[in-house]
């Protein structure tokens, strides 16, 4: 930068007087240090006692806040949700041939005696029960989801999560991110955006309490989002997707809504049932 300032001044400098062209070369010096300053104070922006600024975590950089208690509100699938489906009754899954078949086998005192009655509490379909969420940041880069309904509890962790060791569990693995929408609001525009949540690792479930399979390799795609109503009632609603070409024809996609709750004076923890 230096080279393309001072050069054609001093070039230019070379038919003046030595008084003018001490004025033109001090000018020019004092143009390369105010803009060396402005360079050096944009890059040290940010920082405190010459130390880089620390990244937001997760947590800091939440768009949206999911924390509190909230109550499952079911207003549609009411025959297959809040009630156990008789068996055979798999109208709305766009289930495979051999998806039916296993669904066909099911017998809830069987999944009583080996131990399976949690088989419906998997992550793919823990989120349709009739259930409250208690929501809470376990710590700044993981957000715990319980349920009272079957004593569940999910973790969304974000950044670059190791798969755990050992079987795959009910909950699985659930890798977490916020998405943003493109472009810049407002600088005094509240943020905004979802959470995006990816579960593998799942232990073979049900979908359904009346047998409706996902296999080992279902993976659980899911979109959290908030809408607060004017008069301030908080909402989230999950666009849930679930992959899993062993047992399901097509993704199985449903809307899930929750409703906030003033506090958790309604939680009532229950254990899994292969019944209700």
């Amino acid at each position: 930068m230096i080279s393309f300032s001072v050069i054609p001044f001093a070039t230019r400098a070379v038919r003046m007087p030595s008084r003018a062209r001490a004025v033109w070369l001090t000018i020019t010096v004092l143009a390369v240090l105010v803009l060396l300053s402005a360079r050096m104070d944009a890059q040290g922006r940010g920082r405190q006692g010459g130390a880089p600024a620390e990244p937001a975590t997760p947590q800091a950089a939440a768009p949206i806040d999911l924390t509190g208690n909230w109550v499952a509100v079911i207003s549609e699938d009411w025959r297959w949700r809040m009630i156990t489906p008789a068996k055979g009754d798999y109208a709305s899954v766009p289930m495979t041939a051999e998806g039916m078949k296993l669904a066909d086998t099911w017998d809830p005192a069987k999944d009583e005696a080996a131990g399976e009655q949690c088989r419906s509490y998997g992550a793919p379909g823990l989120m349709r029960t009739p259930t409250r969420l208690r929501i809470s940041w376990s710590d700044a880069n993981s957000l715990k989801v319980e349920t009272d309904y079957g004593t569940q509890t999910r973790l969304f962790q974000f950044g670059r999560v190791t798969p755990p060791a050992g079987q795959p569990t009910w909950q699985g693995n659930s890798v977490a991110t916020w998405e943003m929408p493109r472009g810049r609001g407002a600088a005094n525009a509240p943020r905004t955006g979802s959470l995006k949540v990816v579960t593998d690792r799942l232990r073979p479930g049900y979908l359904r309490k009346n047998g409706v399979p996902y296999s080992a390799n279902a993976v659980l795609y899911e979109y959290w989002d908030l809408a607060v109503q004017p008069n301030g009632t908080s909402w989230i609603v999950i666009t849930s997707i679930v992959h899993d070409p062993k047992y399901l024809l097509v993704p199985f996609t449903t809307a899930l809504h929750f409703k906030k709750e003033a506090d958790g004076a309604k939680w009532d923890p229950t254990p899994c049932s292969a019944r209700w």
